[in-house]
């Protein structure tokens, strides 16, 4: 650790909580009744489209399982996984087709 007291890591946990809870209060709880301008919900349905590449990029980019050097094996899949995307239109097809081809490279090169 980096010589936090058990005090100060429960009060950094506290603040993050109330912090986490106050910003989906204020956008679920102040406005969930209200209809939202169609701006707001055109923008809204880009949401996923703009979190999941930023969860997946590091994994793929950086992985924790070659300690944060590229692997080509995780690159190949996630390109599989892409052109699954993009040729069946459907999630469940494109992360089939990404482990798929993960598990099979990792066996093939060891």
């Amino acid at each position: 650790m980096m010589g936090y007291s058990t005090a100060q890591i429960w009060s950094i946990i506290v603040l993050l909580a109330i912090g986490t809870f106050a910003l989906r209060f204020s956008f679920l709880g102040l406005i969930g009744r209200r209809k939202l301008p169609d701006w707001v919900l055109r923008h809204l349905r880009y949401t996923p489209v703009a979190v999941l590449p930023g969860l997946i990029a590091p994994l793929v980019l950086f992985p924790a399982a070659t300690e944060g050097e590229p692997d080509a094996a995780r690159m190949l899949a996630a390109l599989v996984t892409l052109a699954f995307g993009l040729w069946t239109r459907n999630v469940l097809w494109a992360i089939l087709g990404g482990v798929v081809t993960l598990f099979a490279v990792l066996q093939i090169t060891g």
